[in-house]
């Protein structure tokens, strides 16, 4: 019997990753990161106030009193993978090169993702879609939802405007099925000009109702009460997907860097063994949430 050489190309399919471009658009505080367990975020009090025409001296004098906000900064590992010595020398392409690009990848979308959660909102700041039914989209999710329409970015810019919240440094993050949906609602002309406002350097999809939009495969999640919801959670066929709105300024993130860890030639494994961990935190800066929103998807009304 002949012997049969297996062919490899040169390459492997490697596994698809979120867009994290949105974590740049925020407070800094990556400084803190090596600083300690908990940042502190200090939060001015109220202004002293205005009198006009003033007729009684002396005025009366009174002190400020600040507060401050915390987050714990989390730790997030990988789980140590093993790279036998057989594959490092009889594969035609590098396991190890697409093993450490593939965990270094998951690890930053997870962190994403944390950060996403960190920056969801109460009820109190989530405003519903009120577009045209759509199928529920989330893992577990069944039934009908309101899609996302032009009208409710602007309910959200209104909310913005009326908190005083500057205009530039606005954005908006969309999951891909909103971000579908929102294209379609808007006129050739609407979107034209929305187009127009892309900026692929800053990962900016457009531009619409003074919110800069980004885009990313999912965003937040919240159960039936409109309590936000992480990822890693059991599905429900309640739950609700999310945009996520803020200003850069009322967002905070903390950023360490990837560390690596290796044990090459390994004795007791006859092989490599590799793991990455990254220290990371953030929340909202504000403590009454102004600067932040997000957009849940509604629920339709019960057909008679």
């Amino acid at each position: 019997m002949a012997i049969q050489k297996e062919i490899w190309t040169a390459a492997i399919v490697e596994g698809l990753f979120a867009s994290n471009s949105f974590l740049s658009k925020a407070f800094n505080a990556d400084e803190y990161v090596n600083q300690g367990k908990t940042v502190h975020i200090p939060q001015a009090g109220a202004p002293s106030g205005v009198e006009k025409n003033r007729t009684e001296l002396p005025a009366s004098v009174s002190k400020r009193n600040d507060t401050d906000v915390t987050f714990t900064l989390d730790e997030f590992t990988t789980n140590p993978i093993y790279i036998p010595h057989a594959d490092t020398v009889e594969l035609s392409y590098s396991k190890r090169e697409s093993v450490l690009r593939n965990d270094k990848l998951k690890l930053a979308d997870e962190v994403a993702l944390s950060f996403i959660e960190a920056w969801s909102p109460a009820a109190g700041r989530c405003v519903e879609t009120t577009g045209a039914e759509v199928d529920a989209y989330t893992p577990s999710a069944t039934g009908k939802r309101k899609g996302l329409c032009k009208a409710d970015v602007l309910t959200l810019m209104t909310k913005f405007n009326a908190e005083n919240i500057p205009q530039e440094g606005r954005y908006l993050l969309l999951d891909a099925y909103m971000y579908s949906q929102l294209l379609a609602d808007l006129t050739q002309s609407e979107s034209m000009a929305f187009l127009a406002c892309a900026d692929a350097v800053n990962g900016i999809v457009g531009k619409l109702f003074s919110f800069n939009v980004m885009t990313r495969s999912a965003v937040a999640l919240y159960d039936a009460t409109k309590a936000k919801k992480a990822w890693s959670a059991d599905g429900a066929a309640t739950d609700l997907a999310a945009a996520l709105a803020w200003h850069e300024q009322c967002v905070c993130r903390a950023l360490g860097d990837v560390k690596a860890f290796e044990s090459e030639g390994d004795p007791t494994y006859y092989g490599d063994v590799y793991s990455f961990l990254v220290r990371a935190g953030g929340r909202i800066l504000r403590s009454d949430s102004k600067g932040v929103a997000a957009i849940v998807q509604g629920i339709p009304s019960a057909k008679a």
